[in-house]
């Protein structure tokens, strides 16, 4: 038989071979367009490490500002702005700490992107400093320095980015399991070095009022905030009423901060004798899946040595 008489039959059985090929294809095709990885945007470094522990590879988390701004001080900028346009879902602090981001998202182009507000939920301390100047109730939005208040944030996040994939639904809520437990070894391990009544009566003061969920997981109570707000140092008067006030409560402990330290602080020191013990914000350097366990370690470490050093 020629070739010309077989090259109707050849093309009937290559379209028969095409047509099942397509067929088992474009499940596969469809299935890999629909399992396009989530673009989650954060606004702070505590949150990176939440979400990047909680989707590891099966998304793609993007911060909002460069590592290196001070989020009490950042003024969002247009390059920062069109990156939300690709995103699409945020995770905010949502109680005070990234209401930067709020502009940037009504500014974008994407002003109706999906938000998980980490905070829904969790109990929440009144501020120190503001709420006292008169400025009405105003939350204390440092909820990221407490292993309790942390372990809650990262349960809410993975369920909501659950129901935006829910093909990994399952693993982000197994990751959310084994990041709390991981948390909660730190807080153990921690408490761990302590007698039961060792330091319950140590008088404690703060630079400003981020401390207060960390202290309090230790059951410390913060005595006096230097601060009038955060970020607004003390003017002279102020401060001499706060070394008069350390004085008068013989408080024996200042925890400051690391890595944003003023020019006040050693002037406190030096004139009321009190010890000073740096702690991190975790809003400083760049954004790290293990930047929260690492920090926080040396918080509780800073605040285990206070105890030790100064406990009744």
């Amino acid at each position: 038989m020629s070739t010309l008489h077989r090259s109707p039959l050849r093309r009937r059985l290559l379209a028969a071979v095409f047509i099942c090929l397509s067929a088992a294809l474009l499940p596969a095709l469809a299935s890999a367009a629909e399992g396009k990885r989530l673009r989650i945007g954060i606004t702070l470094h505590p949150y990176y490490s939440y979400v990047s522990n909680i989707v590891g590879d099966n998304a793609e988390v993007v911060p909002l500002i460069p590592a290196g701004f001070n989020p009490h001080a950042y003024e969002p900028r247009a390059e920062d702005i069109k990156r939300i346009g690709g995103l699409d879902v945020v995770v905010l602090n949502g109680v005070g700490h990234d209401d930067f981001a709020e502009r940037m998202i009504a500014a974008s182009e994407k002003p109706d992107v999906a938000l998980i507000e980490a905070n829904a939920g969790v109990p929440l301390l009144a501020a120190t400093g503001q709420a006292a100047r008169g400025a009405g109730k105003v939350v204390n939005p440092h909820t990221f320095l407490s292993i309790s208040a942390s372990i809650a944030q990262v349960n809410t996040i993975a369920r909501e980015l659950g129901k935006l994939d829910p093909d990994n639904a399952k693993a982000y809520r197994q990751n959310a399991r084994a990041y709390g437990k991981r948390l909660r070894t730190l807080r153990a391990q921690a408490l761990g070095q302590l007698s039961q009544e060792k330091g319950a009566e140590l008088r404690v003061a703060t630079i400003h009022g981020a401390y207060d969920y960390l202290l309090r997981e230790f059951g410390l109570e913060v005595t006096a905030v230097v601060e009038p707000a955060h970020g607004i140092e003390p003017s002279p008067s102020q401060l001499k009423k706060t070394i008069d006030q350390l004085r008068e409560l013989d408080v024996q402990v200042i925890f400051s901060e690391m890595d944003f330290p003023s020019t006040y602080v050693e002037t406190i020191q030096r004139e009321s004798g009190v010890r000073l013990y740096p702690l991190t914000h975790i809003s400083y350097g760049e954004y790290t899946p293990r930047k929260y366990e690492e920090e926080m370690t040396r918080n509780l470490d800073t605040v285990v040595r206070a105890i030790q050093e100064n406990g009744a």
